[in-house]
Parts: structure tokens; sequence; C-alpha cells
């Protein structure tokens, strides 16, 4: 019997189970806040009406407050009224993906002072097809131009050495219209160096841009932040492979010399995208 009780205080001590009650214990509640859903982030509807049809927006004005600020005052005083979509970059290979990019195009009379930068690793937000997002030359100095992606195109995205763009909203309805847009009659001719042939030829007219009434439920699902939302038109592992294309490719495409768009090429070939510049406000643009 001294030997039986022995043998359980020595269990006991090395945290062995004494009885079946031990295997019986009532696990610990839930924690609550974590069981609780997300609440998605407000967002606020903004209407494009544009000579391909309505483009709807939700722009993250909790996750991007400065840079959907700024493009909610070009709509409240219609400074974006008239103003046009005048490029649509596509790769030469037919590498699914791209963008369009519109705006004021650096118009004295109708841009207001350049927003501060919000990267894309301070916001959540990530260049997913439908997400719209700030032309800049240099961060922080972006006024009354956009681009709206079309396929991934995560080499936007700041990281540790770049501050990319800054992802302001996303397209909620009208993808439609961007592609058709997209793929509208580009002139050969008009355009500096690699530009050529990516000017829109006519210009694609905004009509009005105008806050809508919010939609009821709240926010709308989004990819922009990670999250899987509609499925998208291409190819995961296309987009992948075109999010991430050595920089020594892209130089055919796009140029190195502050043009409407930029990419500063690494000395190894095969590195991925580390500093892409977006279409820039303050490109001139062939045309009216």
């Amino acid at each position: 019997m001294k030997t039986i009780v022995l043998a359980l205080a020595a269990l006991a001590v090395a945290g062995g189970p004494i009885s079946p009650l031990a295997a019986q214990e009532v696990p610990p509640a839930p924690d609550a806040e974590a069981a609780a859903p997300a609440v998605p982030a407000r967002t606020v509807p903004v209407v494009l009406t544009t000579g391909r049809g309505p483009i709807t927006i939700a722009l993250e004005v909790e996750r991007a407050p400065l840079t959907a600020a700024n493009f909610l005052r070009y709509v409240d005083q219609k400074r974006l009224d008239g103003t046009v979509f005048y490029r649509s970059f596509k790769w030469s290979d037919g590498t699914p993906g791209g963008f369009i990019q519109g705006g004021t195009q650096n118009d004295p009379k109708r841009i207001l002072k350049p927003v501060p930068h919000e990267p894309t690793s301070q916001t959540g937000l990530s260049h997913v097809d439908g997400a719209i997002s700030l032309a800049q030359g240099e961060p922080g100095t972006g006024t009354g131009d956009f681009f709206i992606i079309l396929g991934d195109m995560t080499g936007f995205d700041a990281d540790e050495k770049q501050p990319g763009f800054a992802v302001f909203g996303r397209i909620v309805e009208g993808m439609d219209v961007v592609r058709a847009i997209a793929d509208s009659p580009r002139s050969p001719t008009a355009g500096e160096g690699v530009m050529k042939g990516e000017m829109l030829e006519p210009q694609i007219r905004i009509v009005t841009a105008r806050r809508a009434p919010a939609r009821e439920g709240g926010s709308v699902a989004t990819r922009m932040s990670g999250t899987d939302g509609p499925a998208l038109p291409n190819n995961r592992a296309e987009r992948n492979e075109a999010a991430a294309r050595p920089a020594a490719s892209l130089q055919a495409a796009v140029p190195t010399d502050g043009g409407l768009f930029s990419w500063v090429q690494k000395d190894a070939p095969t590195e991925k995208i580390t500093a892409p510049s977006a279409p820039r406000s303050s490109a001139p643009v062939p045309g009216a």
C-alpha cells in the first residue's frame, strides 16, 4: 500500500494523471473578442460616369483616410468632371494585367495641394484586380490623377525597399467598363519613348464624379487586404508571375527616365520589381 501511495505522489510531482477527473476538466471559455466577426472597414461609394458607362468605387476612408479624403475633395468640388481616361498600359507579350490612368493631368486649374503618401504597408491594402491608386512622381506629390489595376500588380505595393503607391479604394461595380476602356483604341504614334502606343485615341471622357448612396449592409467584401473576394478572371499563377516579373524584363515596356511610369532596374537581372513609379500626374499627355 505504501508503494502505491509513493507511486501516486511521484505521478503528481511529474505532472502525470492522478485520476480520470483530470481529463474531464472544463476547457477555458473561448475568447469572446477573438470569436467576434470582423467588422468591415467603412467605405464611401463614388460613381464615375464615363463615356463607356458607370464605374462605382468604394473609397477606403478608414484604411486610407488621407488619400480617400483627397479624392473626395476632387469629387465634391467637381474637379474631375470633364477629365478623361487617357492611357492604357498592357504587357506587350500579352501577360494578363495592366492599368488605365485618368484624372486632371496636372491641370493647374483643377489640382489641389498634394496629399501625404499613405503606403500599402501602413493601410494593409494592395494593388490587386480592381484597386484604384494615386498617381505620383514621388511620394507625397500625388494630386488628381489616379490609375485602376487590372489583374494583380503587387509590385506597386510598399515594402522595405521602396515606398510603393497609395491604394485608396476598389471598384465594386463596372469592372467591365474598366476593361472596355483598357481595350479601347490606342494611338500608334502618340506618347514619348517606350510609352508610344499606350495613349488612348480617342480619350474616354469622365462626364461626372459623384458620391453615391451607401449600400445597405455596409462595406462590400474585398481582396484589398488579402481576403478572398469574387474570383478574378485571370489564372492565379499567371497573376503572381506578372506581379513578380524581373525588372530587367520590364525595360522594353516602360520608361526609366521619369516618364508616365518608371521602373528602377536592379543589378541582379532576376530580382523582383522593387521600385515601380506609377503613372505620373505631371507627365505630358498628347492631345487635348
